[in-house]
């Protein structure tokens, strides 16, 4: 990669935070409503408890939702120029801290998602490719194609109540089980395993079909290049060939698209973790949406969409240390 090349790709990358930062800013005050409206009523009994005039100027003017919403939006960035994500309104405490209090809980069920949602899309990619047109590949694809059109939310209920409802192997909600005691670290491993377990499982089969119908189509283009057919011709035995010669190169767009899967699968986590109530960052943004907590959803927002950025530099770094045809 030359100069002129990094120098764009600082220039897209820091164009396209300003773009988020911009969208992250407006979008929650677009809402209807606002966080102290929502905060004054009781949800459980449906009564309303009313917030005198004097209360409500005060509090807006304490977060300062008083003043127009470009001097807002400047003294926004210029707390974000100090590491400064804002004061939570539900919860009472810095957004940083609420924001690192959750995220470790999305980070474990995304990242072990993604590995198993890659790593058994590609085998069942290879296992298809090389029976193609056979009953098995058919099979195999019309399955997984027809299994996609779920929703994430609604296998997640499915999941739910066979294996917690009916069959009673997992538990109903949360991360870990309430006041354990805990008699080693791989009694603790194992406890918040048995509890990730179904929402890592909902995410994994959610993005399973695209990470294998890519294998399966990149490998069938890959077979039918020449270096493939030389290698056959110099005699290679059909494992070698697919192994060190077709397999290599068909895994490339599978590195590009692993940013691609990490950003959907923290976006499906919004609807997972609701699902299974378990504490993540996502079952959190739900809460500061529905309390209007504006603070809370910018950072959130933030934090995800540059962990997305980020996620799909990484990709692309790694794509050129795999693919030597990439001009470093």
């Amino acid at each position: 990669m030359n100069e002129r090349d990094g120098q764009a790709i600082i220039f897209r990358f820091v164009v396209t935070l300003l773009v988020i930062l911009a969208l992250n800013f407006i979008l929650p005050h677009m809402m209807p409503g606002d966080p102290f409206s929502t905060m004054a009523s009781d949800v459980q009994s449906e009564d309303v408890i009313v917030m005198t005039e004097a209360q409500r100027e005060y509090y807006f003017q304490y977060y300062g939702l008083d003043r127009p919403l470009p001097e807002q939006f400047f003294s926004y960035l210029a707390n974000l120029a100090r590491g400064d994500l804002g004061q939570s309104i539900y919860y009472k405490m810095p957004v940083a801290g609420v924001i690192l209090l959750h995220l470790p809980w999305t980070i474990l069920i995304v990242l072990a998602a993604t590995a198993i949602s890659t790593v058994v899309g590609v085998v069942l990619g290879i296992i298809s490719a090389r029976n193609r047109n056979k009953g098995s590949d058919r099979l195999m694809m019309t399955g997984l194609i027809a299994f996609a059109e779920i929703p994430s939310f609604l296998l997640g209920i499915i999941l739910l109540l066979i294996f917690c409802v009916h069959l009673r192997l997992f538990p109903l909600a949360g991360a870990v089980t309430p006041f354990a005691h805990y008699t080693g670290v791989l009694d603790q491993i194992g406890d918040i395993a048995h509890h990730a377990f179904l929402p890592v499982l909902t995410l994994s089969l959610a993005q399973l079909t695209g990470v294998y119908l890519l294998t399966r189509n990149t490998l069938i283009t890959v077979s039918t290049k020449d270096y493939i057919r030389t290698a056959r011709a110099k005699g290679l035995g059909d494992h070698i060939v697919w192994s060190r010669h077709a397999l290599r190169n068909a895994l490339l767009p599978v590195v590009t698209r692993t940013g691609f899967v990490i950003g959907m699968l923290m976006g499906g986590a919004v609807l997972v973790e609701t699902v299974f109530n378990y504490p993540g960052i996502g079952l959190t943004l739900r809460n500061a949406v529905v309390a209007r907590d504006y603070p809370l959803i910018q950072g959130i927002l933030l934090v995800v969409a540059v962990s997305i950025l980020l996620c799909n530099l990484l990709a692309d770094r790694l794509y050129q240390k795999l693919d030597p045809r990439v001009v470093e």
